[in-house]
């Protein structure tokens, strides 16, 4: 009852915010931290990650976009401040509400911003999902991204179902293909830990809040579905993430 009531009362709430006349989600859609309420944060946090598909992908107005975990469209709003409109953007997420959010006060002005929600399970964000399983495969045919992005996915994620979308990766990929994505990763720890206690000073709770690998596993499942690190940077993103580009080999 009370999960019901919750619901309701957010339908209720405004479903967005104006800043710089841009159109955001309202701040109390915004999951990746506190910082993010502010509108100045989260603008320029979005201008700030298609910069980095621009400057270390190559992201052009030519590329091909595929958005693992879209949410309330952070980098679609990124890539319409910077770039404007692009040959393909396909924002997925398994949160339906963030994909309705998305259609409505997105794709309904730019038709090449395409949203789509897929109904599998994750224990935190679709608990009622079907259960993903090894012949998963998201409606693409081969070889139609560019590029793939996926910010603060596999942080929610355990390592079966890491390895599925690794694999569907690299069948959407052309060889040319790149990936960002950041993770949990440190050295000397166990290959895959749930919620690890006290780390970074969090009380990590509920389901998969926080995935941490260890980095050398991490790296060999990387490498296992036909991936090559190009670049990693360590702690440098939301809650001591650390960031991942590569390329497909």
């Amino acid at each position: 009852m009370k999960s019901l009531v919750k619901r309701a009362v957010s339908g209720l709430r405004p479903q967005t915010s104006r800043y710089q006349n841009r159109v955001l989600p309202a701040k109390h859609l915004r999951l990746c931290g506190q910082d993010f309420k502010s509108d100045e944060y989260f603008l320029d946090s979005a201008r700030a990650e298609a910069d980095r598909l621009i400057r270390r992908l190559g992201m052009t107005a030519d590329s091909r976009v595929m958005d693992l975990g879209c949410g309330y469209g952070r980098l679609p709003i990124g890539i319409l401040e910077r770039i404007g409109e692009i040959r393909r953007y396909q924002g997925i997420d398994v949160m339906k509400r963030a994909i309705d959010w998305c259609n409505r006060y997105i794709h309904r002005q730019h038709p090449n911003f395409l949203f789509l929600h897929t109904d599998v399970s994750n224990r935190r964000y679709n608990p009622a999902g079907e259960e993903i399983t090894s012949r998963f495969q998201l409606p693409f045919e081969a070889q139609s991204f560019d590029l793939i992005y996926l910010y603060s996915v596999f942080s929610h994620m355990e390592a079966p179902d890491v390895r599925i979308y690794l694999k569907e990766f690299h069948r959407l990929l052309p060889a040319s293909g790149k990936v960002f994505l950041t993770a949990f990763v440190e050295e000397n720890v166990p290959d895959a830990t749930v919620n690890p206690e006290g780390y970074r000073g969090h009380k990590w709770s509920n389901a998969l809040h926080c995935v941490r690998f260890n980095k050398n596993y991490f790296e060999s499942l990387l490498q296992e579905h036909g991936f090559r690190v190009e670049h990693f940077l360590y702690e440098q993103e939301t809650h001591g993430q650390s960031a991942y580009y590569l390329a497909r080999v």
